[in-house]
């Protein structure tokens, strides 16, 4: 393939979304690129503030569980007070708290600022998957939202490769950082994106609003296929969360140097980071059932394969076919998520959605530990095997159907306009009868013509 035709496709791939869209991708990459709580949070526990890898491990879980109650919360205020708002205020609100973890010390204060800030980062989910599904048409929004979690994590990549370097600062100057970079995603969204909030319908006979059909969290998991999408996600989340934990300790166990982890598992934003664009293209105009069935099949193989590596190249090539499978589930899920809500209703179902992820890195985290420090790592990844094939298989039979409507709008030329009908064909002309000629007279012309 030529380096034009790369060039093109690349166009091709990020043209034909409105503006609005990129200046929350903007706002998106920002933010990333400042993120160094989470990335160094157990660093700063263990090295700075002297505490236990337990309770380091109890800090970063806590940041999960806030998660839990921070997405229906956003989702709630996405739909009711706006996308703009929710997102400034969930910005400001984590910006804030990385500010404070630069000066509290004390270890239930710092646990507390850190489920806090669980609470902000998963609660301004909602109001950005919303107003991409508002802003950008409904059969580019898987596209967009690809887009977009690249953004995430080229930014991430940025913040882990800059954090390392300047790590000599402090971690409490990384995360001024933090909060800075926040508070500017903050600004972006507030001076920049428009709002996106569906206005109210109208009665066009009587004019006024028409009263909409309130919509809570027990309403969003009473839809059954909506209930079902977000259970088979948090099986994914599961097995996809899982590695971040196990696959440290499964390579320590083989006998590899803990530096060998930090490069198995930067490979996975390298690969995001150069392929998603790709994976995007290939991916785009396919079926949503077959691409989460697909992406399911490849966690399960990606994690399931851990069991038998035992070398860093080895583990290297499982987290390459796991990461391809995130790359095609995650803006697969999130546009399946907003092509099943309805449209005043967006924030509160991408809410429960995101509260599936929440739940996956409290659960995961805690699950794996006890699986390795039990039954052993062959144990998890082969139940991780079995998770994600199951997936799958819940995806193929339970939601074909459900999901047959979510398949990408495409465009169909106009019919075109029936030819008029010919006109009839004027009567032919009667002849007008040979006069008859009477004794003594002669019939006038204009009887002739009067009578044909």
């Amino acid at each position: 393939m030529s380096i034009d035709s790369l060039r093109r496709s690349a166009r091709a791939t990020v043209s034909g979304l409105p503006g609005g869209f990129w200046w929350l991708w903007l706002s998106t990459l920002v933010n990333r690129t400042g993120a160094f709580v989470l990335t160094f949070l157990s660093l700063y526990l263990t090295q700075e503030l002297g505490h236990s890898a337990w309770f380091a491990g109890l800090v970063v879980a806590l940041h999960g569980l806030g998660g839990v109650a921070g997405s229906p919360l956003g989702g709630m205020l996405t739909d009711r007070w706006g996308r703009r708002p929710t997102m400034v205020t969930m910005h400001l609100a984590a910006a804030t708290c990385a500010l404070l973890l630069a000066v509290v010390t004390s270890a239930w204060g710092v646990a507390l600022v850190v489920l806090l800030m669980g609470v902000a980062m998963q609660g301004v989910r909602p109001s950005i998957n919303a107003t991409i599904a508002d802003l950008v048409p409904a059969h580019e929004v898987r596209r967009a939202y690809a887009l977009n979690y690249w953004a995430l994590n080229l930014g991430f990549a940025i913040a882990a490769i800059g954090g390392g370097a300047a790590i000599f600062l402090g971690y409490r100057t990384l995360f001024v950082v933090d909060a800075a970079a926040t508070a500017l995603c903050a600004l972006i969204v507030f001076l920049r994106l428009p709002e996106t909030r569906p206005a109210s319908k109208v009665d066009e006979e009587t004019g006024k609003a028409v009263a909409e059909e309130k919509v809570s969290v027990l309403t969003v998991l009473r839809d059954a296929p909506f209930r079902t999408l977000v259970t088979l996600n948090l099986l994914v989340c599961l097995v996809f969360t899982a590695p971040w934990i196990g696959l440290p300790l499964t390579m320590t166990s083989e006998g590899l140097a803990p530096s060998a982890y930090g490069m198995v598992i930067a490979v996975n934003g390298v690969v995001i980071v150069g392929f998603q664009l790709l994976v995007n293209k290939i991916t785009d105009k396919r079926s949503p059932v077959m691409l989460l069935t697909v992406s399911s099949l490849l966690f399960a193989v990606g994690t399931g394969a851990t069991a038998l590596a035992g070398s860093s190249l080895a583990f290297a090539a499982t987290v390459v076919v796991w990461t391809i499978g995130e790359m095609v589930h995650v803006p697969t899920n999130a546009a399946a998520t907003a092509r099943l809500a309805p449209e005043h209703a967006r924030g509160r179902y991408s809410g429960v959605m995101g509260m599936s992820w929440a739940v996956a890195g409290f659960v995961a985290p805690i699950l794996a530990g006890w699986v390795v420090d039990g039954p052993g790592p062959d144990v998890l990844w082969t139940a991780c095997a079995v998770i994600g094939a199951v997936a799958a298989l819940g995806y193929q039979t339970r939601l074909r159907s459900a999901l047959a409507h979510a398949e990408e709008d495409v465009p169909v030329p106009d019919a075109p306009l029936p030819a008029p009908p010919a006109p009839d064909p004027a009567p032919e002309p009667v002849p007008a009868p040979a006069p008859v000629a009477k004794t003594g007279t002669t019939a006038p012309a204009t009887d002739a013509v009067s009578s044909s």
